[in-house]
């Protein structure tokens, strides 16, 4: 039997994501539309050598339950087995958000200083944005040097929500 990465929608409340089992590890949660959809897509399956199907596992079923938690505000982290797809760089760049820590944000420069180059803010801003572990690998919590709200697969209006969520963006700074 050929492998593959088992697919399975969820809604959440700002936007349908793409959820990906491969072998029992989380390859995407990624959103649904977004502009490097194909992309994504195709660089997880390239390097993995497999195809999508649609499928229902119990590790869907443990993501949705804990992605329901966060956006109940039960749940400040998440506990899920990861699985990385991408280079080398993108894969110390993704670490390195696991890290920023719930209701707390880093500006890219800050996450390439951390890096060890903080000239790689350019590389370090298109990692951010392959990330097809949205949420659960926070690229939301990067930010501005300025403070102010940058791009976001899922779209500033989901990043805003999610960070007035974790309490790191106050209602009076969205408007």
């Amino acid at each position: 039997m050929t492998e593959s990465i088992k697919l399975h929608e969820y809604k959440s409340p700002l936007g349908d994501l793409l959820l990906g089992d491969y072998l029992g590890k989380l390859v995407m949660a990624d959103w649904k539309y977004r502009k490097k959809r194909e992309e994504i897509d195709a660089r997880i399956a390239d390097v993995l050598e497999v195809e999508f199907e649609t499928e229902l596992t119990p590790l869907h079923s443990t993501v949705i339950q804990q992605l329901d938690e966060y956006f109940r505000r039960k749940r400040t982290s998440f506990d899920l087995p990861l699985l990385f797809i991408g280079s080398e760089f993108q894969r110390s760049v993704w670490k390195a958000l696991t890290e920023i820590p719930f209701g707390q944000t880093m500006s890219y420069l800050t996450l390439s200083q951390k890096l060890g180059d903080e000239k790689a803010i350019r590389a370090v801003a298109s990692a951010n944005g392959a990330n097809a572990i949205s949420i659960i690998i926070p690229c939301h919590r990067i930010i501005g040097s300025d403070g102010s709200l940058t791009g976001y697969a899922g779209g500033l209006p989901a990043k805003k929500k999610l960070l007035m969520l974790e309490g790191s963006l106050s209602q009076m700074e969205l408007f």
